[in-house]
């Protein structure tokens, strides 16, 4: 079962997929409405009559100062971002307990490490983090057989940076190294199969996430100054983003392309 907002896009992947041999099914849903989730969850069963993977990639953003922002605009990153794999748990882990599986989020390096111009998607990510760290506690207190795992990518090359809400002057960037997408699929099928809590896709991650934790006032500092400048482009910014509404961008890869494999 593959979901997303746009119903075109999940009809034209889905097509691609059976003509090679993948017996797959869509809904179009938006992950922020609980409702829409459970019942994704309900017709996977129906269909397919288990659950052993749930795998949550939803997610939004917006380029901007905090202080540029509504507390509307806020508060919508939050509900997609947190409240999406929150729903989807809520939905899934009724039919998953039964047999076991894989609850899957992926998440964000600024989980731990914050940027600038990222104020709500870093406290979502944060949250997330907190999140799945406790029900990952409560499901093995309960003995209930299903790994929870937060994958936490780099800079990859992605839409999101042309597809996020952007009320900066510019258009963003990605500060190398800037990593391939098939890195985070692969770091999902992975651990699919070999249950872990945190993953963390790409080397600069890991340097980012102890840099953190090891010298947090340094980090701080070398981004406040680094990270907000090294953000900007000298392109003009585009279009309202997809906040609120999907866009029509159906690539695997962003503008930026990969520096690494």
């Amino acid at each position: 079962m593959i979901c997303a907002r746009k119903g075109e896009a999940l009809e034209e992947f889905a097509t691609e997929l059976r003509l090679n041999g993948v017996a797959v099914e869509w809904m179009a849903m938006d992950t922020a409405e609980f409702d829409q989730v459970q019942a994704v969850a309900q017709r996977t069963m129906d269909i397919f009559g288990r659950i052993d993977t749930w795998v949550h990639n939803a997610g939004v953003g917006i380029w901007s100062r905090f202080i540029d922002m509504t507390p509307e605009e806020f508060a919508r990153v939050i509900q997609v971002n947190l409240m999406g794999p929150v729903h989807g748990a809520l939905a899934a882990l009724p039919f998953m307990k039964r047999e076991g599986g894989a609850f899957i989020t992926v998440s964000s390096v600024e989980s731990e490490v914050g940027m600038p111009f990222q104020s709500a998607y870093a406290s979502s990510k944060h949250a997330v983090k907190g999140f799945l760290d406790v029900l990952r506690m409560e499901l093995d207190h309960d003995m209930v057989p299903v790994s929870v795992t937060n994958i936490k990518p780099a800079y990859i090359s992605t839409p999101f940076f042309t597809s996020a809400h952007n009320k900066i002057d510019v258009k963003p960037k990605a500060i190398p190294p800037i990593y391939p997408p098939e890195r985070v699929a692969e770091a999902i099928v992975d651990a699919s199969q070999h249950p872990r809590a945190d993953v963390i896709v790409g080397g600069a991650g890991y340097a980012m996430v102890w840099g953190k934790r090891l010298m947090p006032g340094l980090v701080n500092k070398m981004l406040s100054r680094v990270g907000y400048e090294g953000q900007l482009s000298t392109e003009p910014r585009g279009e309202a983003g997809n906040l609120y509404d999907p866009v029509d961008d159906r690539r695997t890869r962003g503008d930026f392309a990969p520096t690494v494999g």
